[in-house]
C-alpha cells in the first residue's frame, strides 16, 4: 500500500502539485514513520517551498535511517547553506562526496561553503574538482570566477568569466563581473564596448552588473538604480510577514543598531570609530551587529568597547539575526554595508526595525522597499538626483562622510625611503586600480609630458594592473619608470607617506572616498572633477566641507588645466 502511495506522491511532486504530494508523504509517514523515501522526498519538497528549517529536520531523520544516501547528505547541506550554517553544510557535502566522489554538484556547493567560511584556496580547489567532473557546470565556473576575484587574481578571473560567457552568454552577472575584473587589471582593450553592452543590457532589465559594481564603473545614476532594483527584487524577497508591525516602543533611549562586516581594521571602521564613541549615551543606546571576522586588532578591541552591546552573528542566519533585532526592540537599524563585500541585506528584508537606513558603505541606492532612508549631503545627492533613489534622502549639513578625529600621523619618511626621486613634482593617486579609466590616465600622462621632472605615484594594488599601466604609459610616450608604485602598508604609515606628494589626482566616474579623506587628513591637496553619481561626487563633498571649493572642477578639461597650473606654478 505504502509503495503505491509513494509512487502517487512522487508523481504529484514531479507535476508540481506540492500540497497534494506533501499530504500523501504525511500519510505514508503516519503509517510508517521510518520510511526513508517519504522522509527524503518530503524534506526536498520543503526545500522547494523555502521551508529550510523543516527540510533540514526531515533530511536528518532520513539520514538516521539510511546514512549512506549521498543525495540526502547533499540536500541537507543545501538547506543548511541557505540557513547560513556553513560549517554544518560543509560537513554534509563532504559526507556526500565520501559516498559519491564524482558528485559534481556536491563539490560545487562544498566550494561555496568554503568561500563563506573564508577559505578561498580550498574553495578554488573544490570548484576545479567539480569542473574536472563536469566541464560544463556553469555554476561551478561562476563561483570559480568569484573566488579568483576575491583572491585579487583579476586577470585569471577575467579569463574565467570569458569562458563562462562562452558556455552560457546569458549567465546572470557574468558580463558585469568580467568587465569589473578587466577594470581591476586596467585592461582597457574592450572598455568602451564593455560599458555600452552593460548599459544596453541593464535597460533591458537583465541581471548583468551587481549593484556595487554599478556604483564603481557606471556614470549613469539610472543604471545604478536599475541594477540595485534587479538585485533586490531577485535576491532580497521577503520570506514571511514583517517582524515589526507598527508597535510603539517605550524606551528611555533610542536604540540604534549598526550592521556591518567591517568591525575590524577596515576603511569603514576608520571613518566610523569616532561616531560610535561620540554618541550621546543619555539619549541613545548603541548596538553593533557584526557578521565579519574578528582580526584581533587594536581597532576591533576599540570598536567593541565603544558599543553598549556588541553581538557577533556570523553563525546566525538572516532570519535569526532579524529576529534578534526585533526582540531587542531596535528603533533604528543602520546598514553600513549595502551591497559591498560581505554584505547581508537579507537581514533587513524581514523589517525588524521601524526605521532602516543605508549609510556609508554603499555610495548609491539600494533600490529596496525595506530601506527607508539614505544619509547623504547636497553635493553627493543634489535635489535633481532624488529620482534615482528608492530611499528618502536625509541631507547632513556639510559632508555626509564622517571621520575619526583621533587618527595619528607619524614623521614622514624621506623621498628616497618611499621610492621617490629627490626632486620633481609628485602627482599621486592612491585610488584602487578599477577607478583608473583610459580617459583619466590619458590626462595624467599628458600632465607628465607637460611637467618633465614629475612622477606619478600610484598604489601597487595588483600585479596585472601594474604591468598594464606601465605598458599604457609607454604607449603614450612616458617612460615606465615615471610611474612609481607604493606597496600596501598600515593605515598609519600610508597616511604619513602621503605628505611627500604634491597633488592628489582624483578619478572619474568613481572618486576617491576614504582615500580622499586620508589625503586631506595628511595635508595633501586633492583635485577632483564633479561626476554625475553619488560615487563620483564624494571628493567634491569633502573638499567643500573644508572650504577648498576651488579644487572641485566641473569637467575633465578644467581638471587637466588646473592640475597643470598647480604643477608648474610654484
Amino acid at each position: 500500500m505504502s509503495e503505491t502511495l509513494l509512487k502517487d506522491a512522487v508523481r504529484l511532486h514531479q507535476a508540481g502539485q506540492l500540497g497534494e504530494a506533501a499530504r500523501l508523504y504525511g500519510a505514508i509517514l503516519r503509517a510508517s514513520p521510518r520510511n526513508f523515501e517519504a522522509l527524503y522526498f518530503l524534506g526536498f519538497l520543503h526545500s522547494q517551498r523555502g521551508e529550510f528549517v523543516e527540510a533540514d529536520r526531515l533530511m536528518a531523520e532520513a539520514l538516521r535511517i539510511n546514512p549512506r544516501s549521498p543525495d540526502a547528505h547533499y540536500n541537507r547541506g543545501c538547506a543548511q547553506q541557505v540557513l547560513q550554517r556553513h560549517t554544518d553544510a560543509l560537513v554534509s557535502f563532504e559526507k556526500a562526496l565520501a559516498l559519491k566522489p564524482n558528485y559534481s554538484d556536491a563539490s560545487t556547493n562544498r566550494g561555496v561553503a568554503l568561500m563563506a567560511l573564508r577559505r578561498p584556496i580550498e574553495a578554488l580547489a573544490a570548484f576545479d574538482t567539480a569542473l574536472a567532473i563536469n566541464p560544463n557546470d556553469a555554476e561551478a565556473l561562476s563561483n570559480r570566477g568569484t573566488v579568483l576575484f576575491q583572491l585579487k587574481r583579476y586577470d585569471e578571473a577575467a579569463a574565467n568569466y570569458e569562458s563562462l560567457l562562452t558556455l552560457d552568454p546569458n549567465f546572470r552577472y557574468a558580463l558585469g563581473t568580467l568587465v569589473l575584473s578587466r577594470a581591476y587589471c586596467c585592461d582597457w582593450r574592450f572598455a568602451q564596448s564593455d560599458l555600452s553592452s552593460l548599459h544596453a543590457a541593464m535597460r533591458e532589465g537583465r541581471e548583468v552588473l551587481p549593484p556595487h559594481g554599478a556604483t564603481l564603473i557606471s556614470s549613469d545614476p539610472e543604471d545604478q538604480l536599475l541594477s540595485a532594483r534587479a538585485w533586490t527584487s531577485s535576491r532580497c524577497r521577503p520570506q514571511g510577514p514583517p517582524l515589526w508591525r507598527g508597535e510603539r516602543y517605550r524606551h528611555d533611549r533610542i536604540r540604534v543598531a549598526y550592521l556591518s562586516a567591517d568591525f575590524h581594521d577596515h576603511a569603514t571602521a576608520h571613518l566610523m570609530a569616532g561616531v560610535f564613541e561620540h554618541h550621546d549615551r543619555k539619549r541613545f543606546e548603541t548596538v553593533a551587529i557584526s557578521f565579519g571576522p574578528d582580526d584581533k586588532s587594536t581597532m576591533r578591541n576599540s570598536l567593541v568597547r565603544s558599543f553598549e552591546r556588541f553581538v557577533d552573528v556570523q553563525d546566525r542566519s538572516d532570519a535569526e539575526t532579524a529576529t534578534l533585532l526585533r526582540n531587542m526592540e531596535i528603533d533604528i537599524a543602520v546598514d553600513l554595508k549595502g551591497f559591498t563585500d560581505g554584505s547581508r541585506p537579507g537581514i533587513l528584508v524581514w523589517r525588524p526595525a521601524p526605521v532602516q537606513v543605508n549609510y556609508l558603505g554603499h555610495p548609491g541606492t539600494m533600490g529596496a522597499d525595506f530601506i527607508d532612508y539614505i544619509i547623504a549631503d547636497r553635493t553627493v545627492i543634489p535635489e535633481r538626483h532624488r529620482a534615482y533613489y528608492r530611499e528618502k534622502v536625509v541631507h547632513l549639513p556639510d559632508s555626509y562622510q564622517c571621520n575619526d578625529n583621533k587618527r595619528s600621523i607619524a614623521v614622514a619618511p624621506s623621498r628616497t625611503e618611499a621610492g621617490l626621486p629627490e626632486r620633481g613634482f609628485v602627482f599621486a593617486s592612491f585610488n584602487n586600480s578599477f577607478k583608473i579609466t583610459p580617459e583619466v590616465f590619458a590626462i595624467w600622462t599628458r600632465l607628465l609630458h607637460a611637467a618633465p621632472q614629475s612622477v606619478l605615484w600610484l598604489l601597487d594594488a595588483n600585479g596585472s594592473a601594474l604591468h598594464n599601466l606601465r605598458r599604457e604609459a609607454e604607449a603614450r610616450g612616458i617612460e615606465a619608470t615615471r610611474l612609481i608604485f607604493a606597496p600596501l602598508t598600515t593605515q598609519r604609515e600610508h597616511l604619513t607617506r602621503q605628505r611627500l606628494a604634491d597633488l592628489f589626482l582624483d578619478t572619474l566616474p568613481c572618486n576617491a572616498h576614504t582615500t580622499a579623506s586620508d589625503a586631506l587628513w595628511a595635508g595633501l591637496p586633492l583635485l577632483t572633477c564633479l561626476g554625475s553619481t553619488f560615487a563620483g561626487r564624494v571628493a567634491a563633498s569633502l573638499l567643500k566641507a573644508v572650504e577648498l571649493d576651488e579644487l572641485v572642477t566641473p569637467a575633465l578639461e578644467a581638471y587637466e588645466s588646473m592640475a597643470l597650473k598647480l604643477a608648474t606654478d610654484a
